[in-house]
């Protein structure tokens, strides 16, 4: 009988350690909006770490700040933009997709989507609001100011307009262009800010004639979306700011 109960034990205990171990081994459920990928192959180019990834038999590059990775580590990203047909100048190299994501990372949990998602230096990220009172620029004469630019969104469509306004977020270098966020003390709707798309630069703080096509409801897609920006901008820096 005594037998019997300690071969009973043993076998429980066997049992439960079994369980634990599969329970153990099994894959934690990744948090909602990321992705598990491995990486296949990488390189640097201008700033950038590509990654060709491989996420559950798929294979895609992403493009993400340089970081430090080599071939075979596992890491996790949650919001990314896709671009199609994306060239990379450096590289001489045209990707027909590319995710662009904010950062990656070994912790799955460090990458649980946020609440306001930021791609990339937050080229995309809202800027703080600045109180229009505290700024007042003179409009041009010849252009418009923010107020009459979301007022007037719709009839502006599509045509190439021009702003006075003070630099208050500048990024470089995004997805082949530069992000410049301008307010200029007026308002409308709710909007102060308005974003620009150039290849130029401009330092925050600085006043600045804006130049460019004004697009509406443009949407890049992982929730970034614009009621009104001005793409494809030529900028002149005012000497007096």
């Amino acid at each position: 009988m005594k037998k019997q109960f300690i071969f009973l034990g043993l076998t429980l205990a066997f049992i439960l350690f079994g369980c634990n171990n599969k329970n153990n081994g099994a894959e934690t459920k990744l948090p909602e909006g990321v992705h598990k990928i491995t990486v296949i192959e990488h390189m640097n180019a201008a700033g950038y770490t590509y990654i060709k990834a491989e996420d559950n038999g798929k294979q895609y590059w992403i493009a993400v700040k340089e970081t430090p990775v080599e071939n075979g580590n596992v890491f996790y990203f949650s919001k990314a933009i896709e671009m199609k047909n994306f060239t990379s100048k450096t590289l001489n190299k045209t990707f027909d997709s590319i995710l662009f994501v904010d950062s990656i990372s070994k912790n799955p949990n460090a990458e649980a989507a946020p609440s306001t998602p930021q791609i990339l230096g937050s080229p995309h990220q809202t800027t703080p609001p600045v109180a229009t009172g505290s700024l007042s620029v003179e409009p041009l004469k010849d252009g418009n100011t923010i107020a009459g630019i979301y007022k007037n969104k719709a009839s502006l469509k599509g045509k190439v307009i021009k702003l006075r306004g003070v630099v208050t977020k500048f990024n470089s270098n995004i997805m082949n262009r530069n992000w410049i966020h301008v307010q200029d003390g007026s308002s409308f709707g709710g909007h102060s800010d308005i974003t620009v798309t150039t290849n130029q630069s401009a330092a925050v703080g600085k006043t600045i004639v804006v130049e460019g096509t004004l697009v509406i409801d443009k949407d890049f897609g992982a929730g970034y979306r614009y009621d009104a920006i001005i793409e494809n901008a030529k900028i002149t820096v005012e000497k007096k700011s």
